[in-house]
């Protein structure tokens, strides 16, 4: 016959004990009172053509549902409904705002976010959290008129356009193919218009026409297409040699930084004038697209003195190693050549925007005109000036040299828009620039005097 002990019935409280206890947990974890958080990114008070995301997240058991609606004068209009299952504890939910698939209409509204969880509390409703918003409804884009615009654009050259847009423009400018130049307000005499700078790029096809686009708040645009007709330029095409003490003077010193030194001669003349050449590249962009809001420069650009164009502006160089190509390349300057370690000298009025070594350019100047307009100046010997520095047309700023991929002793100059490159002879010709810019470019009245004024800058 079993008689219970102490020890059994102390075995069966502590049983019944964690019974409770895992009871308890799980009713605690099936009745979690912890609420989902809403967030909408970005904030914004201004609703329209542009997406904007519903982000939820649950502590707890996970989310159930969600609901984004606009309500309009007491009507409610559903934008966005999700169930999920399995939950899940966050979602990210992109909303794009459509007029005709959510009948909505200009005006104001409120922005409605519901979002509840699979909690059995509330009497397994779950927990519920409302996000609201006082919004503005706006689907009208922007009006934009055209000025003055050139009649005539060369392929890879400059244009210049003066446009209106109207109060509620948030960004407007010249788009044409995957490029786009951004437009300046409150330079004119007109102070709401806006000015841009832009190119109709080298390798854009010539059928192809730039057009201004306006953009609000609420990411409506509008278009206005710009009339104008392109002169063709052919540009050269070069082959070039690659040899194997080009390979080791100039390639092998530029291997680690374009991201290793494995391969064979080839697979490093690649590496380095496609690879690092790119990353080069964006660095300049980047550069000239920080460019300062007013103008810096006075007349035209000067050429590097006593100078003879040694290669073209847009040259298709294709590279041949042992009588094979291995790569292709668009030369985007002029090489002008002199003397060994001749002085190099600032085209016009800026600031140095950039000054030391870089990749396959070599020692390299850039500096910014103001208005998107930079120049740039490469596989220079010496660099006499700072980033940050001012200068004045004609104060040197170097030395010509051979540093880079540079094969004998010159100056790699270009000139480029927010980035792109253009043709530099344009800016060194008077008239061009009597006919396409200064006509078009007046000042508006500054009291003080300052409207544009440069930076006190160092003459040469």
């Amino acid at each position: 016959m079993f008689l219970p002990t102490k020890t059994s019935g102390m075995a069966g409280v502590v049983v019944l004990v964690a019974l409770v206890l895992a009871g308890g947990f799980f009713a605690a974890w099936q009745f979690e009172w912890h609420s989902p958080v809403i967030r909408v990114e970005p904030e914004r008070d201004t609703l329209g053509r542009r997406p904007f995301a519903v982000n939820v997240q649950d502590r707890g058991k996970g989310l159930a549902v969600v609901s984004v609606k606009l309500i309009m004068d007491g009507e409610s209009s559903p934008v966005h409904f999700q169930e999920f299952d399995p939950a899940v504890n966050a979602a990210e939910i992109p909303v794009k705002l459509d007029p005709a698939q959510h009948k909505l209409k200009d005006g104001p509204a409120v922005l409605n976010v519901t979002a509840s969880d699979r909690s059995y509390w509330s009497f397994f409703r779950g927990n519920k959290t409302v996000f609201e918003k006082e919004v503005t409804v706006d689907f009208t884009p922007p009006r934009v008129e055209v000025l003055s615009e050139d009649r005539y654009i060369t392929q890879g050259g400059t244009g210049f356009v003066t446009y209106k847009a109207s109060p509620d423009t948030e960004r407007s400018g010249i788009r044409i193919g995957r490029y786009f130049f951004p437009g300046y307000k409150g330079h004119l005499a007109e102070r709401d218009a806006f000015l841009a700078f832009f190119s109709h790029p080298y390798d854009v096809p010539v059928r192809e026409r730039a057009v201004v686009v306006a953009e609000d708040h609420a990411g409506n645009a509008r278009e206005s297409g710009l009339v104008y007709s392109v002169r063709r330029l052919r540009y050269r095409r070069v082959k070039v040699p690659v040899s194997d003490d080009f390979i080791r003077r100039k390639i092998v010193p530029l291997v680690s930084e374009a991201g290793g030194s494995g391969g064979g001669p080839g697979d490093q003349f690649i590496r380095v004038n496609h690879d690092l050449r790119r990353v080069n590249e964006e660095t300049i962009a980047r550069t000239c697209r920080a460019s300062a809001a007013r103008k810096l420069w006075e007349g035209r650009f000067v050429q590097l003195a006593n100078s003879s164009v040694q290669a073209n502006f847009a040259d298709h160089r294709s590279y041949y190693y042992r009588d094979r190509k291995i790569d292709e390349a668009r030369h985007l300057g002029y090489d002008l050549a002199v003397t060994r370690r001749y002085p190099v000298a600032a085209a016009n009025n800026g600031a140095v925007v950039f000054a030391g070594p870089l990749g396959i350019y070599g020692n390299t100047v850039i500096i910014d005109h103001g208005f998107g307009l930079c120049s740039l100046y490469s596989h220079l010997s010496s660099v006499a000036v700072k980033s940050g520095e001012a200068v004045k047309k004609g104060a040197r700023i170097g030395r010509t040299g051979e540093t880079g991929l540079a094969i004998g002793d010159h100056l790699h100059y270009g000139v480029y828009i927010q980035g792109v490159a253009v043709l530099p002879l344009e800016w060194w010709d008077p008239k061009w620039i009597r006919d396409n810019v200064s006509g078009k470019l007046r000042r508006p009245k500054d009291p003080q005097g300052a409207a544009g004024r440069a930076p006190r800058a160092r003459a040469g």
